[in-house]
Parts: C-alpha cells; sequence; structure tokens
C-alpha cells in the first residue's frame, strides 16, 4: 500500500479542537499513526512547511444532477437524463477543486444520483465521497415549485405520492436500488398563499409512515422543513436529519433538542440572493424574503447548538445562484457570522459534525488514527479566518482516500441545446416601450 506522510504542517482535527503542529500519514486509503511506521519507507513525503491540514469540507446538501438552473421550468423540462449523468459526472469535479471531499445529494433527477455515486465509488469518475437520496416524495400539495408538481407521478427530483400504499412502494423502491436516504419535502408553498411562506404537506401519520417504512429496512430519513409545526412533526415521526429547519418556536426547539436532531440550515441560497441577487436580476421581494429567513431563525438555531444539536453545513450547490465549486465555503463564514459560531466550530460542522451526523458513520471528516484520508492541505490557517477557503488558490493539494486529486479546471462549456431556458425578453414589448 502506498505509504504518504505530510509533515511540518498546522493541523486542524475537525473536531472543533485548536490547531497543533504535527504530521499526518496516510497509508492506503486511511490516516494512520504514523509513530508506529518507518517514515523512511514512505513512497512520498510532503513538508507542508506554512500550510495548515484539515479535514475536506464535507457538504451535506449539494444537488449534483441539477446542473444550475435558474428556474424550476428549466429543471422539470429542459433535463435529459443521460446528459445529466454525464454532466453531473464533471461537476463534481469542481467540488474537489474547492476542497470539498465528501457530500451528500439528498435528491436528483430520473436516478443519477445513485449512478453517480456508484460510479464514483468504483473509480470510474474522480469526485467526493457522496451518499445520496432518490426522487424527493412529495404529496400533490407540491413543493416549492407550486402548480409545477403534478398530482401523480414524477417530475424532476419530484415523486408524488398520495397514498399509504404509495409511500411504502416509492420508499421501497428506492432502498431497492440502492439510496443511502430517503428525502421528504415536508413543506411547499401554495400559490395564493405564498404570503404565509410554506405550509406542511404532510400529516404526521403520513411522515410516521415513511420514517418506520424506511427504517425496517436500515435507512434514514431526511426532511425539507420550513416552518415550527413541520419540524415538530418530522422529529416525533423519526427524521434523522433536518434540511432548513427554519422558523422553529420555543416547543420546536425543546423537540429537537430532545431527540437531538441534526439541522442542515442551509443558508448559502438565502444568503446569496439577499447580498447578490442584484447582481443577476434577482427578484427585489425574493431578496427580502430570503434574508428575513435567515434573520428570523438565527436565534433558535444558536439556542439548538448551545443545547449540543448538531449544526451541519451544506451550501445547497446545484442551482444557479449556487454553483458547483463556488460557494461551498459560504455557509462556515454565515455560521461566524450570523450564529456566533467560532472558526474552529464553523470548521467542525463542515467536516467532523458532518462524518459523524450525516450517514458517514463517523469514518470522514476528522484527523484521526483510522479514518478516511479526506484531506485537504490550504495556504493559510482556517482556524483564524475560514475565509481563506474562498479563494481556491490556497487549496494546494486535495486527498480523497489518500489519493491526490486532479485540480485542473474544467474545459470552458459550450451551450448545449436545449439545456437553458431561453427568454424572449425581459419585458413586454407594447408599442409605447417603442417610442422615444
Amino acid at each position: 500500500m502506498r505509504h504518504t506522510i505530510i509533515k511540518n504542517c498546522k493541523i486542524i482535527d475537525g473536531l472543533g479542537n485548536p490547531a497543533y503542529k504535527g504530521t499526518v500519514s496516510i497509508l492506503g486509503d486511511k490516516i494512520v499513526d504514523h509513530k508506529n511506521l518507518d517514515s523512511g519507507n514512505a513512497d512520498v513525503v510532503i513538508d507542508a512547511t506554512g500550510l495548515t491540514l484539515m479535514p475536506g469540507l464535507i457538504d451535506v446538501h449539494c444537488h449534483s444532477t441539477f446542473d444550475e438552473p435558474s428556474s424550476n421550468d428549466e429543471l422539470f423540462f429542459h433535463r435529459r437524463e443521460g446528459l445529466a449523468a454525464i454532466i453531473a459526472s464533471q461537476n463534481v469535479k469542481k467540488l474537489l477543486q474547492a476542497g470539498v471531499t465528501g457530500f451528500v445529494d439528498p435528491d436528483g433527477i430520473f436516478d443519477v444520483t445513485i449512478d453517480l455515486r456508484d460510479a464514483i465509488d468504483s473509480n470510474v469518475i474522480q469526485g467526493p465521497r457522496m451518499l445520496c437520496g432518490g426522487n424527493a416524495l412529495l404529496t400533490s400539495v407540491g413543493g416549492t415549485a407550486g402548480r409545477l408538481i403534478p398530482d401523480r407521478g414524477l417530475r424532476g427530483y419530484a415523486k408524488i405520492v398520495s397514498t399509504p400504499e404509495e409511500i411504502k412502494t416509492e420508499v421501497r423502491r428506492q432502498i431497492k436500488n440502492g439510496v443511502d436516504w430517503i428525502k421528504v419535502h415536508v413543506t411547499g408553498l401554495l400559490p395564493r398563499q405564498k404570503g404565509k411562506g410554506e405550509v406542511q404537506a404532510w400529516s404526521l401519520e403520513e411522515l410516521k409512515l415513511v420514517c418506520d417504512t424506511a427504517h425496517e429496512l436500515g435507512v434514514p430519513v431526511m426532511g425539507h422543513c420550513r416552518n415550527a409545526q413541520s419540524i415538530k412533526d418530522s422529529v416525533e415521526a423519526g427524521m434523522d436529519m433536518l434540511l432548513h429547519a427554519t422558523f422553529m418556536d420555543e416547543e420546536t426547539l425543546e423537540k429537537v433538542v430532545e431527540k437531538n436532531v441534526p439541522l442542515v440550515p442551509s443558508f448559502t441560497f438565502q444568503a446569496n440572493l439577499a447580498d447578490f441577487g442584484h447582481r443577476v436580476g434577482a427578484n427585489e421581494n425574493l431578496k427580502e424574503i430570503f434574508r428575513k429567513e435567515i434573520e428570523e431563525s438565527a436565534s433558535m438555531l444558536k439556542k439548538a447548538k448551545k443545547a449540543g444539536v448538531p449544526i451541519l453545513c451544506g451550501s445547497e450547490s446545484g442551482f444557479s445562484l449556487t454553483p458547483y465549486g463556488e460557494w461551498h465555503y459560504r455557509e462556515l463564514e454565515i455560521f461566524v457570522s450570523e450564529l456566533g459560531f467560532s472558526n474552529l466550530d464553523a470548521i467542525a460542522a463542515a467536516t467532523g459534525m458532518c462524518g459523524i451526523h450525516a450517514g458517514f458513520h463517523g469514518e470522514t471528516g476528522i484527523i484521526a488514527d483510522g479514518k478516511f484520508a479526506d484531506l485537504i492541505l490550504v495556504e493559510g490557517d482556517p482556524s483564524q479566518d475560514v475565509t481563506i477557503l474562498k479563494d481556491k488558490s490556497n487549496i494546494k493539494t486535495v486527498f480523497v482516500g489518500g489519493k491526490s486529486a486532479d485540480l485542473t479546471p474544467n474545459p470552458e462549456r459550450n451551450q448545449i441545446t436545449g439545456w437553458r431556458v431561453s427568454q424572449y425578453s425581459s419585458k413586454t414589448l407594447t408599442q409605447e416601450a417603442t417610442s422615444d
């Protein structure tokens, strides 16, 4: 087995402990106690003086198959399964270039997530360590796409289920096909009630049926929840992880703390739209809605962290506002600026905590004997400033399972016919609009 030694580096262990100077040894795909090895027999010795060695980032909310749509229309009606798989295999390389060595894809279009994960696992393509869901489970009320969701069948990432038998059948189908997670879109938007925010689209009994069916077969369940009741019912039903988990109240927080359910706020999308939406023509009303979600949810998430609830990093990469390889660091920055995390705590939320609580069984995200050698060498010290990770030129080397990743940028892509939504115009051409 290949033996690599990385010496003279500052080490961040991924568990929130202070950084320290030291040496790390890699034997095959695992970190090993270098004191028990003969360093003279190493195949590679890296002098990392002036660099920081840390676990690679783990992004627990990354949609690898969406390919950065600018609208639900584009995502649902302008994607083809084979091409989506080919493009996704290239886009995951962008995650490596940003220092991401592991990710969870909650749901994808068609069954591409499962095939992508298996291609990475079998070394057909290079990518981060990956866990995946299949199609998100929705009721006919829909998700955040409203009336674009049909009353039955499959559209984009969404599988619509309406009866107990349909729920059980779909959960079992996805598990048979090999998913690591089942995802439920617990809340959704109703066109006439958008001012109220997302409403709960599942009953408690339906949520329990999903969880019981999945747990009987040894698979965890995550839920997309954006109001207090949906969070409370999801916890009561037995969910293993919650995405967003925003707009909690005190009663809901008590339930979350009692069950110690990991939360993935996924604020990067909201923050990008709020801060930079004007640069890409985003709706001004949406900017304020998403800024409000962060502001109104921060206090409860702070209380959850203080009570010991795992808070994990997820960027919701995969949309036009969160393109692959660009914003994976930003959730750490938001945790520091909005949730009061220290730099080390934010790094732990994006590494060790994800490795422990997101389905990786504690085998990655941590620098310790026996863990997978999923590591990054960084110019500078992220334990003092996590935004160092913003500049990809600071990420000097990326290891996944002890193997160095190819950090060569992807070739520029040409336009693909029918892949992107094209607009006739951004305004209506009335006669008045043509007058000087």
